[in-house]
């Protein structure tokens, strides 16, 4: 169970790193702006938001990424870290999703992979 864990965290990982490079390294180009549904001019004028929030994305992935590598020589800090990381992301889903629920699918896809490695961390865990 915990290497299910694993798994879904480092997905949920990757996931968080692609989208900092959504925010804060490509966030007016026009791909980008599909994708969040902004303007040109949105996008000029949230630039610096955008690039702050990438890399909180880019923190909680390292976390869960360094959290995932010790699983196994320092077990107790891999699952702390991994439920660290995962916790954040899942929590920031949960805000954007009551924020905005017009946001729910961005929220889903944000969260479902960091929800899943939680529950699966916690089972593996009991069991």
């Amino acid at each position: 169970m915990i290497v299910a864990a694993a798994v879904a965290a480092v997905l949920a990982a990757l996931l968080h790193g692609y989208i900092f490079v959504l925010e804060s390294l490509r966030w007016e180009d026009p791909r980008t702006r599909r994708v969040f549904g902004t303007t040109a001019e949105t996008a000029a004028v949230t630039r610096s938001l955008a690039f702050n929030q990438g890399f909180y994305n880019l923190f909680l992935a390292v976390v869960t990424l360094v959290g995932v590598l010790l699983l196994g020589p320092v077990p107790d800090a891999g699952v702390a870290l991994v439920a660290a990381g995962t916790g954040s992301m899942l929590a920031a889903a949960l805000v954007l999703l009551l924020s905005d629920r017009s946001k729910a699918r961005a929220a889903l896809t944000q969260g479902v992979l960091p929800a899943l490695a939680l529950v699966v961390l916690v089972v593996g865990l009991l069991v």
